[in-house]
């Protein structure tokens, strides 16, 4: 969601701020400012719409060498203007600006209007400012730890003091805080990719934490004012993967890097001598796996479905129950926690709020939790009690693709290594290994023929409505593809399971009603067939993906496209790339902007 940077050093603030907003677009914005502080005082400018629009706002010789900026998404208040961060007190001295949500603004702005205070906006986010400045008495940071003593809700917050050139200071709970470490220059950012072109070393600041910085140290303290000593940790990706290589969109150069981030997921992990995965991080012994009895994995969008993917990979594999659940839900659901029971936390950005905060509600209640994450130093990564990193490099792009399939990559591992400590034999086992290694030179093949699923998307632009239907481990593979579809191509869709279709969804089939089915040569082809054959008496247009070889479906589907053989339980990985890249060519014919779709965020960092 919002992003925040913020920089102190001997450069000019304002280039460096609008760079590292920029940086920050993918996570999803409508508005965005800065504020730079010189001589005294603080230059504030925030515009509704692009950064670019703030860029022509901000001139070109704006002085100052301190400063913060931010990208806000709308969640109190309209998109205007007056509601754009950085937010100011009365003096125009102080500013700050807010990720997150204070869920107590309401009384705590009563009582700063009843004092005599306006206020100039409609957000949660403009009370911290003028309470902040009425306990201000020269300290900033001892002013910041009086205010969130003050607040109720989540905040990664920074400010800023015209009587207090050259320093920033920030706090963080529940919303993540990144100081950068440079050569005589510090920044503070949500986001590691705001200041990726600067330094590489990097210190996370955790929940309960001050940061105080100037151009040449940092101090971190928690609200007691007791001194915190911080690793400084060093990024392992450069700023050339976070650059569009040459490529149109994010999303495209994402689709495309699959083969080797499905590899980089497997790299290092498959015991050919054991016929198995090797998962070092889990931080579990062969013991305690042995007597896990029961796996839930929790997550959110299009983590769920690789979690509901996962589940099913589980329970065919390993022969052990498994259960994919939205995170939101279990936070709340007061959930039980058995001692045989392992849970899994799935997060691209380690930072999703619902699933940050059933973690932590599953951990109070003394379960063992591990994450699967794609960001390095993530909060879940760090808080978790074990875990996988999805090394599939950095995700721009709003529609999640490469974490997805990383995601499925890391999960098979992890279900075979849980088989082969029960019930798979050494033989079962070197043919799962052998057929996963031979995956990523198949989804090359799928996307050496991109361009036979644009002319099918070029086909389809005229629909208003899409059914996605699939079955058994390639079911949460339909509600996927549904969801990347409606997510960037602003095409209603929805997916189910195609035994599900005549219990209610066959009724909105007509020949304006377009389905797209998946039927792999799996055990369940004879079913998913007559499902089709049901849908084309009825006139429905049908696309399917299946098996090479397949002229039986040709025969019966208006368009298929055909992915290469693997194993049944494999085909989820190879199913996604045309689902992806058809849902990728629908937008671009819709004329939509596919890398930041409208009302999305990529980091959903609140409730």
């Amino acid at each position: 969601m919002c992003g925040i940077v913020g920089y102190c050093g001997l450069r000019p603030a304002a280039p460096i701020l609008l760079e590292g907003l920029r940086r920050l677009e993918y996570r999803g914005y409508d508005s965005s400012g800065i504020s730079v502080g010189n001589d005294g005082k603080l230059t504030v400018i925030k515009k509704m719409g692009k950064i670019k629009n703030l860029k022509s706002h901000v001139p070109e010789d704006l002085p100052g060498t301190f400063g913060i900026g931010h990208t806000r998404w709308a969640t109190h208040g309209e998109v205007n203007d007056e509601n754009a961060h950085p937010h100011s007190d009365a003096s125009g001295k102080l500013t700050i600006v807010h990720n997150g949500i204070i869920e107590n603004y309401i009384p705590l702005k009563e009582k700063l209007m009843a004092e005599g205070v306006e206020f100039k906006s409609e957000t949660d986010s403009e009370v911290i400012v003028h309470l902040m400045a009425s306990l201000y008495d020269g300290d900033l940071e001892k002013a910041v730890k009086e205010t969130v003593t003050h607040l109720e809700g989540t905040y990664g917050l920074v400010c800023v003091h015209a009587d207090e050139p050259g320093r920033l200071v920030g706090a963080r709970n529940g919303s993540p805080l990144v100081i950068g470490v440079g050569d005589g220059e510090m920044f503070l950012a949500s986001d590691v990719t705001a200041m990726i072109a600067y330094t590489k070393q990097v210190v996370y600041c955790e929940d309960g934490e001050v940061v105080s910085l100037t151009a040449r140290e940092f101090r971190t303290t928690d609200l007691k004012d007791r001194e915190i000593e911080k690793k400084v940790d060093k990024v392992a990706w450069d700023l050339s993967e976070v650059e569009k290589a040459g490529y149109s969109t994010y999303m495209e150069k994402e689709i495309s890097e699959q083969a080797e981030s499905i590899h980089r997921a497997m790299r290092g992990r498959i015991s050919t001598e054991n016929a198995s995965g090797i998962l070092g991080g889990l931080n579990l012994s062969n013991q305690e796996l042995r007597r896990v009895k029961r796996v839930r994995i929790l997550s959110a969008g299009t983590s769920y479905y690789a979690a509901m993917t996962a589940a099913y990979m589980l329970e065919s594999m390993a022969r052990i129950p498994a259960t994919a659940e939205f995170a939101s839900e279990v936070r709340y659901a007061n959930p039980v926690v058995e001692p045989e029971t392992l849970f899994f936390v799935i997060s691209q950005s380690g930072e999703t709020a619902d699933t940050l905060f059933a973690m932590r509600e599953l951990k109070r209640k003394g379960a063992t939790v591990l994450g699967v994450c794609n960001a390095v130093g993530s909060t879940i990564a760090r808080e978790s009690d074990g875990g996988v990193y999805i090394h599939a490099g950095p995700e721009i792009a709003v529609a999640s693709t490469k974490a997805f399939t990383s995601t499925l990559t890391v999960f098979y591992l992890f279900s075979l290594y849980m088989a082969r400590m029960r019930d798979m034999a050494f033989h079962n086992g070197k043919a799962m290994v052998e057929a996963l290694e031979l995956i990523p030179g198949k989804v090359n093949e799928i996307l050496a023929r991109k361009d036979e699923l644009q002319a099918m998307a070029k086909k389809y632009l005229y629909a208003k409505n899409f059914l996605f239907l699939g079955r058994g481990i390639n079911y949460p593979l339909a509600l996927e593809g549904a969801l990347k579809l409606k997510e960037i191509s602003y095409v209603h869709a929805e997916g189910t399971s195609s035994a599900e279709m005549k219990h209610g969804p066959i009724a909105l089939i007509s020949e304006e009603f377009p389905t797209m089915m998946i039927i792999p040569n799996d055990s369940l082809r004879e079913k998913n067939i007559s499902n089709l054959k049901e849908l084309k008496a009825r006139k429905g247009p049908v696309l399917v993906i299946a098996t090479e070889g397949d002229t039986e479906i040709a025969d019966i589907a208006d368009d298929v496209f055909y992915i290469p053989k693997t194993m049944d339980i494999l085909t989820p990985l190879l199913t996604a790339i045309p689902l992806q890249v058809f849902a990728y060519y629908m937008a671009l014919g819709l004329n939509r902007n596919v890398d930041q779709p409208r009302n999305l965020a990529k980091s959903v960092t609140v409730e």
